[in-house]
Parts: structure tokens; sequence; C-alpha cells
């Protein structure tokens, strides 16, 4: 750990974890909605670098740039200890036939990706091609991160905001076939890491976008059957980030736009962020 820097979590006696991290893994979005050049990039690994475990091509980003500028943003990741992951882009690729997701995992290890994710919803094909996915990427020599997606019925959400972000939203006798959905996604989940999976990734988009009306006995559902250490949430923005840590401490696993990495870390390490008034003391930081 840098001399500058002394991570505690809730508990006194624990420091932040060096990488690679088995918990307390922030994901950083790569380019998809906003530009990101080397420049830029270059400027958040030299500057927080050691907050950022992972960097994510979402939306099949990496498809549209030449391969020796692809290259270079890996090298770069790679040169600060951070791992490479595809996004969800192997969907797109199957339709072509059957040698090409294999080919695809081939031409993934050769540009010194990572991960490869696998999203589910996106695919649909049957469980028993999925795990044969799963079993293509580890054969290979990478890391297999399956994304699953968790849908519920806005007619859940209470009307009004009286309700506390975060707080318990009682199942709708219309959420019945939704809830049978979560334990057929956890069952899936729990095959895909008999499979060799590294990691779960759950995109609680629906769950976590109503700031005032978290489905947080799903989340709770999901954490206990998989574990925290093989899930990742799509914190989909900073007030979600915040309720994942303070719910679940700073051992939660988050996939973040490159905008929240410090402030996300300063919740992992101080419970503090944007909304708080607590002033960063010199405990925690050292210059």
């Amino acid at each position: 750990m840098s001399l500058y820097y002394r991570w505690k979590n809730f508990k006194e006696d624990e420091d932040r974890p060096e990488k690679p991290r088995r918990f307390g893994v922030t994901e950083m979005r790569g380019p998809n909605h906003t530009l990101l050049t080397q420049n830029v990039l270059q400027d958040i690994f030299e500057s927080m670098g050691q907050f950022v475990d992972g960097l994510k091509f979402s939306g099949g980003s990496h498809s549209l740039m030449p391969k020796s500028f692809l290259k270079q943003v890996i090298d770069m990741a790679h040169q600060h200890n951070v791992y490479v992951s595809t996004g969800d882009w192997a969907e797109h690729l199957i339709r072509k036939g059957p040698s090409a997701f294999k080919d695809y995992v081939e031409e993934c290890k050769q540009m010194g990706f990572d991960t490869i994710e696998l999203n589910v919803t996106s695919l649909e094909v049957p469980e028993d091609t999925l795990l044969r996915y799963v079993r293509l990427i580890k054969s290979g020599g990478l890391k297999a991160k399956p994304q699953f997606a968790v849908k519920f019925n806005k007619s859940d959400i209470p009307i009004g905001g009286d309700r506390a972000f975060g707080a318990y939203v009682p199942p709708h006798p219309r959420s019945t076939e939704l809830v049978e959905d979560v334990d057929l996604l956890i069952r899936r989940a729990e095959r895909c890491l008999e499979a060799g999976a590294d990691m779960i990734m759950i995109d609680a988009d629906d769950l976590c976008k109503h700031a005032d009306s978290v489905r947080a006995d799903v989340i709770a559902k999901v954490i206990g059957r998989l574990g925290l250490e093989k899930t990742m949430f799509d914190a989909s923005n900073a007030r979600a980030s915040e309720w994942f840590v303070r719910q679940y401490g700073p051992k939660v696993n988050l996939f973040v736009d490159h905008s929240q990495v410090m402030d996300l870390e300063c919740l992992r390490g101080c419970n503090l962020g944007k909304n708080h008034n607590s002033v960063l003391g010199s405990s925690y930081f050292l210059f």
C-alpha cells in the first residue's frame, strides 16, 4: 500500500487489500457513452489506479476501435495492474456459426483481454450451451463472467417519495412470477459458478434506478445464495453505489462509471460520499 493512502473499513483492524483483490473490487466503465482517450485513461490510472481493479469495454465499443489502439489501451491497463473485460459483446458473434465463439475467445486472448463477459439475457441460448461457453472461456485461459439481469414489476414501486432508499418493498401478488424468475436466475448463476465462472455480474438497473424503493430483499437473496465475493453489481448511479456500500460494507464488488471511482473509494474506506457532511480526516489520507 502506498505511503500516502491508508484505507480502513468499518472494522479498524483491516487494511484495504492490495490488487488483485477478491472482494471490494471496483470495475470501471470504459469508452461507451463518452469518449475516453488514451490520455484520459492514463490520467485516471496514474491518479486513481490503485482504486481501479478492472476496465470494462461496455456496449461492444472495443469492436469499433482499431486493434492497434485497443492493444495500447489494454497494455496501459495492465501496466497499472488493471484487468480488462470485453463487456457484453459475445452475443453478436454466435450468429456467425458454431465455431465463431471459440474464435472470439482466441482473438480476445491474443488482444490481451483478461475477462469475457456473457450477457445471458441477450445470448438467448439453452443453459447447456451457456455452460459450454463458460468452459470454453476457461479452457482458453481467460476468466468468465456471466451477466444476469434482475427485473421486477414497476407496479411494486410505492406511489410517493416517503419510502427510504433501500427500504423493503413487499412483494405484490402480481410479483409471484418475478420471485420465481429470481430463483431461476440464482440457480443458473450457481451452475455457471460450478462450471468455472469466476464471478457473476448482476445488472440490477431496475432495482436501483428508482432511488426511493430498492428491492433490498431481492439483492439480499442473490448475495445470500451466491456469496459477496462471487457477485458484482452494476451500480447505475452514485446513490446506488452508496446504498450498496452502506448495506453490505466495503467488500461489495461494484461496476461504476469512471466519474464515480474516487467517491466510491471514499465510501469504501471512510464511509464518506457526496451526500455526507463529514470531513475527510488525516487518519485516512496522509499528504
